[in-house]
């Protein structure tokens, strides 16, 4: 058995909404198991959860690793499809509290093994940097909003050029060729309640926007890739096409994005080894490194756009643009700063922690997962 493959994604993301979630789209509740890991900033979760994911991909079997928005060094969670087990960072702002206490969720509390005399000498210290990060991150989330309202005009230009028509005759074909293609050849069977899959494929992070999007495509041997000027009219074709494959039997893994969290750029349809994707602004994917992906067909919305009427708000269209970027940068340095001042804070609990003690417990839940794992041979 050869090693297994890492699939990266965002459970979560900075927002213009605040902090936005999807955490509960990270596993079923009818896991296997989901181990739900407390504990305070720099107590180990993260390391935790990457030794786990690495040993298991070792071990031959796939892992998703779900990624933190707010440290691009961290996870937020494991999950490991093929046995139903997944790790999860159940700490704010992701709080999460077993569903099924026992039976399916449990928590490791890292708590167990802090001194807490020692957090205790720095508590005045502690507070004071835990409001700081609270603050920055509003900051940070009041300027993705201010972001949010440009982007509503710059939209509203490109609304008002664009042959929707022409639009909605993209979404018709490509609609059309999916599920003609599985009617014509009787190679998959529609499900009676499909499943549709919540997730981030993309995030803003305190080193700017990041994806992994070539693990997310990996496997994937035919991409629809929607381009053009007009990007919440790209979303638009993504979400609809999305939500027809859903609602005609088809399980869809569909990926949000990072500015506006309901907004779709992404949908897998893992079943059929397909997606379509958009084009996302500030997001540069090398889509011939995706590995086995074979045909790409580039659907582009620009030539529905009425260039006369874009020529009529050229300089509006240019300044909201420049004011989209800077509100975008501002944002993402007050994330960087929340990031730095939350590492300010993991320097007083790190020395409060025995980590011999972690990595002890760490050891056992991997025996136990691997019992788990037993049980599916």
């Amino acid at each position: 058995m050869g090693k297994g493959k890492i699939k990266k994604v965002f459970p979560g993301g900075n927002t213009s909404q605040g902090f936005y979630s999807y955490y509960h789209y990270m596993i079923a509740p009818n896991a296997t198991r989901i181990f739900c890991i407390k504990g305070g900033p720099g107590v180990g979760k993260s390391t935790f959860m990457k030794y786990i994911s690495e040993k298991m991909v070792d071990l031959g079997y796939d892992v998703e690793q779900h990624c933190c928005s707010s440290d691009n060094n961290s996870l937020d969670g494991v999950v490991i499809p093929a046995i139903g087990v997944a790790l999860l960072d159940g700490t704010a702002p992701h709080v999460v509290d077993p569903k099924n206490p026992g039976a399916v969720d449990e928590i490791i509390h890292l708590g167990d093994y802090w001194n807490e005399d020692k957090l205790r000498q720095n508590k005045e210290l502690i507070l004071k940097a835990n409001a700081r990060v609270g603050r920055l991150f509003k900051i940070a989330y009041n300027q993705l909003n201010e972001a949010k309202a440009i982007k509503a005009e710059l939209d509203s230009y490109y609304a008002e050029a664009m042959n929707m028509g022409g639009v909605n005759s993209i979404i018709h074909n490509i609609a059309e060729s999916i599920l003609g293609d599985i009617i014509r050849d009787h190679k998959l069977q529609f499900e009676k309640e499909a499943d549709d899959r919540h997730l981030f494929a993309t995030a803003f992070t305190p080193k700017g926007q990041a994806h992994f999007l070539e693990t997310i495509l990996d496997g994937v041997t035919k991409l629809y890739f929607i381009t053009g000027e007009a990007s919440a009219i790209g979303s638009h074709v993504i979400g609809t096409i999305a939500q027809a494959m859903h609602i005609h039997g088809l399980n869809t893994e569909v990926y949000h994005c990072a500015f506006e969290p309901t907004a779709v750029d992404l949908v897998v349809i893992p079943n059929l080894k397909l997606a379509i994707l958009k084009e996302i602004p500030g997001i540069d994917i090398k889509l011939q490194g995706v590995p086995g992906l074979d045909k790409v067909i580039i659907k582009d919305l620009n030539q529905f756009l009425d260039q006369s009427v874009l020529a009529v708000y050229e300089e509006e269209i240019k300044s909201a643009r420049d004011r989209f970027g800077l509100a975008i940068q501002r944002a993402t340095s007050y994330i960087a700063a929340a990031k730095a001042e939350h590492d300010v804070m993991e320097e007083y609990y790190i020395p409060a922690m025995d980590f011999n003690a972690i990595n002890a417990k760490r050891e056992l839940i991997l025996k136990r997962i691997l019992k788990y794992a037993e049980e599916f041979k």
